[in-house]
């Protein structure tokens, strides 16, 4: 069990990265370049706001799952 969280952490890095893939090309960057206001203050939100949590999130859960934090030896 404690190996399938090590591959575990791997998968949620891999989701960060692709969180963070489309969180700003796919989500934030095309809102700030339509021009409209509620487009803009969207993107702002999802480039700024939303994006670097949800990325800091399962990164920090992966890296902690990666480096055995979450296995049953340490209780």
């Amino acid at each position: 069990m404690d190996a399938l969280k090590k591959i575990l952490g791997i998968v949620w890095i891999g989701l960060a990265l692709a969180a963070a893939y489309f969180g700003i090309f796919n989500f934030g960057l095309p809102k700030l370049s339509t021009g409209k206001q509620e487009d803009l203050v969207f993107g702002i939100i999802i480039l700024f706001v939303l994006t670097p949590l949800i990325v800091a999130g399962l990164a920090i859960f992966g890296w902690y799952a990666l480096k055995g934090e979450y296995d049953n030896r340490k209780l």
